[in-house]
């Protein structure tokens, strides 16, 4: 929390500046590490911007800027000096590090948890893929977003609840269904041609293989329930083996086909409010929802002039139930190809009663498997494609997980599986999940060498002054920055990014600073260094439902 004690600090310091030259006025500034070519712990841009609001040389403005920070921050700033064209240098005492080293081994796995938040109902809503087939990679790439997302807003003290959306209503499953009567009358002998439009897969035959298994009558048999129950469950199964587990899984059918004692259903009645309060209309025979209002390019069909209701009538109702379970803030996880439904679902929520800004949409990018450095084919004519359980059992759950982390949604990404699979420095996860066990094997060799007090204070930190050993420690400290980052652009590839230079800080020091040296006090430092560096690792990794092994 230093970069943030530092800029609370600074906004003070500012804020009083630009009042004694009779500017009421705020400036938007920034607190960086810099760059490792520069000698120093922070860098602010703010006597650039106060420069302009003044109207004076970005250097002059820095020197006083300056000497408040002496005369204000004699116990966190040890020197400031300006560089280029007006940023500020900072450099922080050493004690200042040490004190934060101590915070991290007090609180352990609730550094930087903030309990207040604990009051704001988060629903986050992630793959609801259609029950027509298994996951497949893109599925899983959503999956690892949404659940790390849905672990660090808990992490923060959010009240946070994780839902599968089922689209169990619609043609497809017309379609899904017939596709498995089909393959059970042609398992039972009939000469029946398979329609090119239908499901492909050889899960399909499986499933109508295991309904004659059962022995059941034709008549008995329900093709979508049975072909649903099935699907479902290998997803359900496929989604625990990768550490996904759902709060809820709700049922499209629920809010669709389920009546009320007046014969409506919740789409029924979540269209009929927007049709008395002007924001849906009756044009054609059909029903309109009047997007254009809100930013949408046109106008969209809420109920087709046959009668039949369009998905985005579903979405309406479903969200609107979302808002009516008492959540306050909806997190919705989406393929990039469904861009064009962002205006569209912003413009429901508005029209409902609820801000926009009650609505966070992120869009992912699809990921293209390589292998040796050649692209893998992801499908084929027969309706097989790679499954995110091929890709599992291929190269394991967390590999798999700390890959589709390590952009950000949209971004493209290209995964590689033999990459994913080595055991060295150059496969990232590996990489930062050693650090873990490296810390591991010095504290199990140390319990004979060194009598490492659980009394923080009296550890001499003082003995932790190399550059190396600093570093760790604002690497350590700069895990609430990469938290309060994920949260603001509700991504955790922040967290894939912070672990591996995590990992790097270690090993520079692990190579320079022996720990379980001759020198006792020295070495009960660092141990209590490596400690922390455990804590963060384990945390880290478990953010993003990654395991942190202690042998490897």
């Amino acid at each position: 929390m230093i970069k943030q004690k530092i800029t609370t600090a600074l906004n003070g310091i500012i804020t009083e500046y630009l009042e004694s030259k009779g500017i009421t006025e705020s400036v938007n500034f920034t607190v960086e590490i810099p760059p490792k070519n520069i000698d120093a712990d922070f860098a602010t841009n703010a006597a650039m911007l106060i420069a302009k609001k003044v109207k004076t040389n970005p250097k002059v403005a820095a020197q006083e800027i300056i000497d408040v920070i002496f005369k204000k921050l004699p116990n966190l700033i040890e020197k400031a000096e300006i560089a280029g064209a007006g940023f500020i240098n900072l450099h922080v005492k050493n004690n200042v590090l040490y004190t934060e080293l101590k915070v991290i081994l007090k609180e352990r796995k609730k550094y930087g948890n903030m309990a207040a938040n604990n009051k704001e109902k988060f629903l986050v809503e992630f793959v609801s893929a259609n029950p027509t087939g298994p996951l497949h990679i893109g599925h899983g790439r959503g999956a690892a977003i949404g659940d790390s997302i849905s672990r660090i807003l808990k992490y923060l003290g959010y009240n946070v609840s994780k839902e599968y959306y089922l689209n169990d209503v619609g043609n497809q499953m017309l379609v899904l269904a017939n596709s498995v009567e089909i393959r059970y009358k042609q398992l039972k002998g009939e000469k029946i041609e398979f329609p090119a439009d239908h499901y492909q897969g050889d899960y399909i035959v499986n499933i109508a293989k295991r309904i004659i298994a059962e022995g059941k009558s034709f008549e008995e048999i329900d093709f979508r329930r049975e072909a649903v129950k099935d699907i479902l469950k290998t997803i359900e199964e496929d989604l625990k083996d990768f550490a996904v587990e759902f709060d809820n899984w709700f049922s499209e059918t629920k809010i669709a086909s389920v009546k009320d004692k007046e014969g409506k259903s919740e789409v029924d009645k979540a269209c009929q409010y927007l049709l008395k309060k002007g924001d849906a209309y009756e044009k054609d025979d059909a029903l309109w929802l009047a997007s254009t209002k809100f930013g949408d390019d046109k106008d969209r069909v809420l109920k087709r002039s046959d009668g039949r209701y369009t998905y985005l009538a579903s979405d309406v109702a479903y969200h609107k139930n979302k808002f009516e379970r008492g959540f306050q803030k909806l997190v919705n996880l989406w393929g990039a190809d469904h861009h064009g439904y962002v205006a569209r679902i912003q413009a429901c929520v508005q029209m409902l009663g609820f801000s926009k800004e009650n609505l966070d949409i992120i869009l992912y990018q699809l990921v293209s498997l390589v292998r040796d450095g050649q692209p893998v084919a992801m499908s084929t004519r027969s309706g097989e494609f790679t499954t995110l359980k091929s890709v599992v059992d291929e190269v394991g759950k967390d590999a798999c997980r700390f890959f589709f982390l390590l952009r950000a949604p949209d971004s493209q990404l290209e995964f590689d599986l033999e990459l994913a699979k080595k055991q060295s420095s150059e496969n990232p996860v590996f990489y930062v999940q050693y650090v873990n066990a490296r810390c591991s094997s010095i504290f199990k060799e140390s319990k004979n060498r060194v009598d490492l007090t659980n009394d923080n204070e009296k550890v001499n930190f003082d003995l932790l002054n190399s550059k190396e050993e600093r570093a760790l420690i604002k690497q350590l400290a700069a895990f609430c920055d990469t938290l309060a980052l994920s949260e603001k652009t509700m991504s955790p590839h922040h967290f894939t990014v912070y672990l591996i230079e995590l990992a790097d800080s270690y090993h520079k020091f692990y190579e320079k600073c022996r720990v379980l040296t001759d020198d006792s006090a020295l070495a009960c430092a660092r141990l209590k260094l490596i400690e922390g560096v455990m804590i963060i690792i384990q945390t880290g990794l478990g953010l993003l439902g990654i395991s942190s092994p202690d042998k490897m």
